[in-house]
């Protein structure tokens, strides 16, 4: 079985995500979604949240793909989380070059701890390399419309969130 894993934060998810994830489980029999918990970056959303919106989200990309797709909470290094879940992938998403730069430093670094584990660069839809989570979660709290931007339950959240802001 082809085990891949997509790591981040997904504070929160947003529709650039959810065409890596469509386009990932074409790869892959399960797709491990690790949703980072990662204090330092002080996410809006609990991790509860964030997990809650992921798997909410993954249930209709399952359904639709047929392939197993597992929502995974971690706080440990991302090599180790692939040993858990048994990834020999793990998949990222690229939107720019700034993005690249970045990732193959990770590459390097996640190769030199196990170099059995492959990572897999797909490139967001070009409608959606604009997207990121830190600017949607900005144009929410001054309060523009996300909506272009992640699903309807996601918009939803959003609102809720700045709402009490």
């Amino acid at each position: 079985m082809r085990i891949g894993l997509y790591p981040g934060t997904f504070d929160p998810l947003t529709l650039g995500h959810v065409d890596i994830i469509t386009r990932a489980t074409a790869l892959v029999d399960r797709l491990v979604i690790g949703v980072a918990i990662n204090r330092d970056k002080g996410p809006l959303f609990t991790l509860e949240e964030r997990v809650a919106m992921v798997e909410a989200e993954c249930a209709k990309l399952a359904a639709r793909s047929g392939t197993e797709i597992v929502v995974h909470p971690f706080e440990n290094l991302l090599i180790d989380c692939a040993h858990e879940v048994g990834a020999k992938v793990i998949i990222r998403g690229l939107r720019a070059v700034a993005d690249f730069e970045y990732e193959f430093q990770m590459v390097g670094m996640n190769r030199a701890l196990d170099d059995s584990i492959e990572t897999v660069f797909l490139m967001a839809d070009a409608r959606r390399q604009a997207i990121a989570s830190k600017l949607v979660k900005e144009i929410a709290r001054l309060g523009g419309d996300v909506s272009r931007f992640v699903t309807p339950e996601v918009n939803e959240a959003l609102l809720g969130k700045f709402a009490r802001c």
